[in-house]
């Protein structure tokens, strides 16, 4: 069994977050392998060791991608590919779904696993254009996998509930990040990585330009960066029972308006 994890990296959400003039500080950040990501590499682990499957990490990047790949090898992925090109820088959706079609493209996989979004973006569309793209059946918000006769039993969080459906192979699923705890690589795990293969893929090995991907990048745009309006300070209301439910009816009425 070949399974697919595709990865992103992203800055650390733990570091305080600097904007200027509508743009991010990428200076003196931290970058990390996306947890939805790693929730998939850790899904795929755990089938990996249930039933003998081969796991493979790709990931769209510069350089510093490399350090998210090996976080994916240390805990115990098998390879991985660096996809990698200067025209690759700040990707949307639509493009990176069109160069992991590329990459795809006469692979043989029993299916692809993408975290449902990434933390630093949030947009959650990458892999459903992929799924389409490589006209696969897709399904979002996986909280648990299985495999049983040839079939991918999919545990997925919908609104009522955890839904269970059984997907054909090949499938692309997205991963919610409640679906497990990820492990923390271990010293020989981390050791083991740094002799496990990492292929670098350029646009041309993919048979694309970058006149392609600035077509496909061009389909959106980010205006700018903004920090949320700051909230105004709350009322503190004091007195007896009776004097609060009073005071707190007043304004939910004649202030608030919503009763």
């Amino acid at each position: 069994m070949k399974i697919y994890v595709c990865c992103k990296q992203v800055p650390d959400v733990a570091m305080t977050i600097q904007i200027k003039d509508g743009k991010f500080i990428s200076e003196g950040m931290n970058y990390v392998l996306n947890a939805y990501d790693a929730s998939c590499v850790e899904e795929a682990l755990v089938l990996k060791e249930k039933y003998g499957a081969e796991v493979t990490l790709v990931l769209i990047g510069d350089e510093a991608g490399k350090e998210a790949l090996r976080k994916g090898l240390a805990m115990g992925a098998d390879n991985a590919f660096h996809i990698s090109d200067p025209a690759l820088n700040n990707l949307g959706s639509q493009a990176a779904a069109k160069v992991l079609q590329a990459f795809f493209k006469g692979r043989d996989f029993d299916f692809i696993l993408t975290g449902k979004q990434a933390q630093d973006s949030d947009m959650g569309l990458a892999g459903g254009i992929l799924s389409g793209l490589l006209n696969l059946p897709y399904v979002t918000n996986a909280v648990g996998l299985d495999v049983q006769d040839k079939m991918i039993v999919v545990k997925r969080q919908g609104d009522e509930g955890v839904e269970v459906l059984h997907m054909p192979m090949p499938s692309l699923i997205t991963c919610s990040n409640d679906m497990n705890d990820p492990r923390i690589p271990s010293l020989k795990g981390i050791m083991a990585s740094k002799k496990k293969p990492m292929e670098q893929v350029s646009l041309t090995d993919l048979g694309l330009s970058a006149d392609e991907v600035l077509k496909e990048s061009q389909k959106s745009s980010l205006k700018s960066f903004g920090l949320p309006p700051a909230r105004k300070a709350g009322a503190k209301i004091e007195g007896d029972a009776q004097t609060l439910v009073a005071t707190l009816m007043e304004k939910l009425t004649k202030e608030a308006k919503v009763l």
